[in-house]
């Protein structure tokens, strides 16, 4: 409940034009490089949400300073697409990106439409009321259909619409996607640990592929799938000592360009084949775990 009184208060705070005067504080130790991606990713992050979730991203990023194997250019892509997957795109978003290509002191005429899926909007809502609704949305088999949301700087009620909705970031800490965004994230970051740990040749693979989860809609849900796939058939298998790849670098890039289906069929067959062609460990190779 406190967390809900926080947030309504915050929310009133930003409607009549207050903010926090708060900022996040750059982990000691970041290369000169790094460091300037993590000073626009900062800013960036506390307009996307608040000077707290900047400080996550600095805390997140705390972990990799003066970590073996961590060069600058894995550190520098490590800084910046956490920053991506952290601003990751909700209806929210799309209001706060609508307001900023406005001119200043004048008005950019402008009327988007953004599709979205049912399910994405609902779980943009508190987990509270969020997660009835998801249920009662795959009840009743509507949760993938999809709705247009009109998004214009074309009128003043337009404006004004944009500004109430992008104020809404407030609740986005406690809605259910971003509990699922934060899930994934803090796992990519576990897999790069272990990937440094285990095998350091195939961190820089493990590092991009945050790349393939991206936007909204249909083609994020996809990408989020196969990530997982290729992750808990390919990289977690091998971490664990279940499996046995020479070059999963190249296991994790050939696996990477199968193109992207709805049911994944392709990509778990591609999967199935570089697992046959690998060396099995013993007790259980062929296991794929979860986590």
């Amino acid at each position: 409940m406190a967390g809900f009184i926080t947030v309504i208060r915050n929310t009133v705070a930003e409607l009549a034009g207050r903010s926090e005067p708060a900022r996040a504080g750059l982990p000691a130790g970041l290369p000169d490089a790094v460091r300037c991606v993590a000073l626009d990713s900062v800013m960036m992050l506390t307009g996307y949400q608040s000077p707290g979730y900047a400080q996550l991203y600095c805390d997140r990023l705390r972990r990799f300073v003066g970590r073996r194997g961590v060069d600058h250019d894995m550190f520098c892509e490590i800084a910046r697409l956490l920053a991506i997957r952290m601003s990751y795109h909700d209806a929210i978003r799309i209001a706060q990106l609508k307001l900023q290509e406005m001119v200043p002191g004048g008005r950019l005429a402008a009327v988007d439409v953004r599709r979205f899926r049912l399910d994405e909007l609902v779980s943009a809502l508190p987990e509270i009321a969020g997660e009835p609704l998801m249920w009662a949305l795959e009840w009743i088999g509507c949760a993938h259909r999809t709705v247009p949301i009109r998004f214009s700087t074309a009128s003043w009620l337009g404006v004004r619409r944009l500004q109430v909705e992008a104020s809404l970031r407030r609740w986005r800490l406690l809605s259910v996607r971003y509990a699922t965004e934060r899930a994934w994230v803090e796992r990519w970051l576990h897999m790069i640990d272990r990937a440094l740990t285990k095998r350091p040749e195939a961190a820089a693979a493990i590092v991009q592929t945050a790349t393939m989860i991206e936007g909204y809609g249909t083609g994020y849900r996809h990408g989020v799938a196969a990530w997982h796939q290729i992750i808990d058939g390919l990289a977690k298998p091998v971490f664990d000592g279940t499996l046995v790849i020479a070059d999963l670098d190249r296991a994790i890039a050939e696996a990477r360009q199968v193109p992207l289906d709805p049911k994944g069929a392709r990509l778990r067959d591609v999967i199935a084949d570089l697992r046959t062609r690998s060396i099995p460990a013993p007790h259980g190779a062929d296991e794929i775990r979860t986590g």
